[in-house]
């Protein structure tokens, strides 16, 4: 009997995971450069984020309709995936950006995936690889240079507070995208994606208010490093691929790794969009960024090519109490070489009887055709 399957059978899953994780990140990671020329152009932040996440909600329009069942059979989970991963992660990094430097903002959200580890270790009890916990260290050491941390030591409590809650709000992205696949009632991560836009959407409509944005904007130009081009060129960009492609892409990747390894794999968003704004924007990067962009990246590839921690798995036993194949201690027979309702040998210790209670017989006692179910029942395990 195996306990688990062949490396062979895992390591395409995982494959498809990491290539998703990637995906994911790099598409996350654009957002901000295809923001920042709206923004320039007179858009408020939390209009183009408006603009961003109900763009991608009407696109998924048409595969929330496919899969509407979903609402029904988890509506928790699809409220719980709009509030946090997208309307409120979104609104506490905008308005923690609006008190406290970007750079520190984005270090203090992006200590999600550290603080994911603690959830899934503490709270659901889940064991944690080493090296995932030391890819997330390594990751956020990193992302401490990339952003320059200290260029912008001082801040307001309530901005930080902003920022911690959207590091929060990005741990329940990851719980709630793991959450969708397990269960009696899966949800397709396309529908998860779907509703959680489009309930995210809703919400940022409330607290936005985007009638009183001008959107006329968006039938003129822009301009990105020196460069005129459509104001919709950047719009389009922000809401098929950092919006659709990153949220669609991510959900599932998270359902093929860990939510601890996906999380260490997201913080690649950062130096993503460090290295976009430094080719596209013309933003200066630094050799400390450069630096923290390799640790990143170490951090990221300790994670994904940690072995999944070791989950104790009770010793099972069949349905009339015997030990199971391997699982008898020292000294004793192996199941199959003593009669159903026997203990495997006189010397066994209490519990090691068929039932706890009976007394052991003598092994000569049993008949032929007692023994013999037991044997094919080993022989087929």
């Amino acid at each position: 009997m195996h306990s688990s399957k062949p490396l062979s059978d895992r390591s395409p899953g995982r494959t498809l995971g990491l290539s998703l994780a990637l995906v994911s990140a790099f598409a996350f990671g654009g957002s901000g450069t295809a923001a920042k020329p709206l923004i320039e152009a007179g858009l408020s932040p939390l209009h183009v984020v408006w603009l961003r996440v109900t763009g991608a909600a009407v696109v998924l329009l048409p595969l929330a309709y496919r899969h509407r069942a979903a609402v029904l059979r988890r509506p928790g989970l699809l409220i719980g995936f709009g509030l946090l991963a997208v309307a409120g992660v979104q609104a506490c990094y905008f308005a923690a950006i609006s008190r406290i430097p970007v750079g520190v903002a984005l270090l203090i959200e992006y200590l999600g995936p550290p603080l994911l580890i603690g959830y899934v270790k503490f709270v659901q009890r889940k064991p944690i690889s080493r090296g995932a916990a030391v890819g997330a260290g390594v990751a956020v050491a990193g992302l401490a240079c990339v952003v320059e941390v200290w260029n912008g030591l001082s801040f307001d409590a309530l901005g930080v507070l902003f920022a911690l809650g959207a590091a929060c709000c990005q741990v329940g992205y990851f719980v709630l995208a793991d959450a969708g696949s397990r269960g009696d009632r899966p949800v397709d991560p396309i529908a998860v994606s779907a509703y959680g836009l489009l309930i995210g959407a809703v919400v940022l409509t409330v607290l936005t208010r985007p009638w009183e944005a001008d959107w006329g904007l968006l039938g003129g130009n822009v301009v990105m490093n020196g460069h005129s081009l459509p104001a919709l060129l950047p719009a389009a960009w922000m809401i098929l691929v950092a919006t659709v492609l990153a949220y669609l892409t991510g959900v599932i990747a998270v359902r093929h790794l860990s939510p601890p390894i996906a999380g260490v794999v997201a913080n690649l968003e950062a130096v993503v969009a460090t290295v976009l704004a430094w080719i596209l924007l013309g933003e200066h990067l630094g050799l400390p960024q450069m630096a923290g962009g390799l640790l990143v990246l170490a951090g990221a590839f300790a994670a994904q090519a940690s072995k999944p921690a070791a989950v104790p798995v009770p010793v099972p036993t069949d349905a009339v109490g015997t030990a199971a194949v391997g699982a008898a201690p020292v000294g004793t027979a192996a199941v199959g070489t003593a009669p159903v309702g026997t203990a495997a040998v006189s010397t066994a210790p209490v519990g090691a009887t068929a039932l706890g209670e009976r007394p052991a017989r003598a092994a000569g006692e049993a008949e032929t055709e007692d023994r013999a179910p037991v044997d094919r029942e080993v022989r087929h395990r």
